[in-house]
């Protein structure tokens, strides 16, 4: 293999995890370039709890300052029927060889991808790459771009999400799968939510059925991450009105659905929520899928976002320790797919009023 600081790295997709594998690698001193379709990055997406194994990736990254100014410290999580009637109340799991670990640092997700580009090097990070084709030479990959731009790469990483055009082009070609739900997100101050935010900066999600809504507090904005997940029709951008989304709520109390019908509803993303069926083969000798372009998942057990940055800390150390590309690509993804395939399945588990758990993962890990 080249020496590390020969390697051309490129990395499709400048989201969460392609921002992670460009720190990562940087930590352990292999330039990584991230290339993004977007002309620039916004604020998108919702609030994440960002679990023990990934705080320590954070700290590997020498991160964990940057991570603990914008995020809280959250012990527990609640289910909760109607407006009022406690079904559990549970501690975070213990995930990792520490049992003093049980824990999550809430956050929103933009002010994640903030403190993570914010350490990729300057001069690392193209803007306005739209990846329109990755031909796979064996040895290299060649990497064009619709600005008209083409690179040769040692290795590109494709972290292009769940519609990968990387994945459909060089593996196989794989489409999203529905779950029949919507994922309508809001975020609102915390004096607008009624009462229904934790002051303890508990994790609250309301259930009906299979319906859920989650109220995420996140102190250090002073607002709340609101997420109502519901049965809706497939749609990459679903139309619905405000109308629409009350009636989905019906099963919910009225305190949930009154913080919904006074909230801006322009203000409202709605998503469907898809997710891919288990991937037989994540990497070449030259390209690697990390992230949603590997192994999407739903968020009920809130770890797509987790599974993403530990993937670009998990190839960083690969590459660190291996004599070839091939050889790294090879660990990589004999350690990471267990972990993510697993985090795959359990996501399909929606949150009841019959759960016996909050954290169905935990009859997979050490503490059970």
């Amino acid at each position: 293999m080249k020496t590390k600081n020969d390697l051309r790295i490129a990395i499709i997709g400048g989201g969460i995890g392609g921002a992670s594998a460009a720190v990562a690698l940087n930590a352990k001193g292999i330039r990584a370039d991230v290339y993004e379709q977007a002309p620039e990055l916004g604020e998108v997406g919702a609030g994440v709890g960002v679990r023990p194994p990934t705080v320590r990736c954070f700290k590997e990254w020498g991160l964990f300052e940057s991570l603990e100014k914008v995020s809280t410290l959250s012990k527990h999580m609640e289910i909760i029927a109607g407006d009022d009637h406690l079904l559990i109340k549970e501690a975070w799991p213990v995930l990792t060889d520490d049992t003093s670990e049980a824990f999550a640092r809430l956050i929103h997700r933009a002010d994640l991808l903030d403190t993570i580009v914010g350490a990729i090097p300057e001069g690392q990070l193209h803007l306005d790459h739209r990846c329109e084709a990755v031909i796979d030479h064996g040895d290299y990959a060649e990497v064009k771009f619709a600005n008209g731009k083409t690179i040769e790469a040692d290795l590109v990483i494709a972290a292009d999400g769940i519609r990968s055009p990387v994945r459909n082009s060089v593996f196989e070609s794989v489409q999203p799968v529905f779950s029949g739900y919507l994922a309508h997100r809001v975020l609102i101050n915390t004096e607008e939510s009624l009462g229904m935010a934790s002051d303890e900066n508990i994790l609250r999600i309301y259930v009906d059925g299979d319906n859920s809504c989650y109220f995420l507090p996140l102190h250090n904005r002073n607002q709340i991450s609101v997420d109502v997940t519901v049965p809706g029709k497939f749609e990459w951008r679903p139309e619905i009105t405000q109308q629409d989304l009350l009636e989905s709520m019906q099963g919910f109390g009225p305190t949930v659905r009154k913080v919904i019908e006074n909230t801006k509803f322009e203000d409202i993303v709605s998503r469907p929520l898809c997710d891919l069926e288990p991937i037989d083969k994540w990497t070449t000798n030259t390209v690697a899928l990390i992230g949603d372009a590997a192994h999407a998942m739903l968020h009920n057990q809130g770890q797509g976002a987790n599974m993403a940055m530990q993937d670009g800390e998990a190839l960083a150390k690969a590459l660190a320790e291996s004599d070839s590309v091939a050889e790294a690509l090879q660990k990589y993804e004999e350690a990471r797919k267990p972990i993510a395939q697993l985090y795959q399945k359990l996501s399909r588990m929606f949150p009841t009023e019959q759960a016996e758990t909050a954290f169905p993962e935990k009859a997979h890990f050490s503490e059970a």
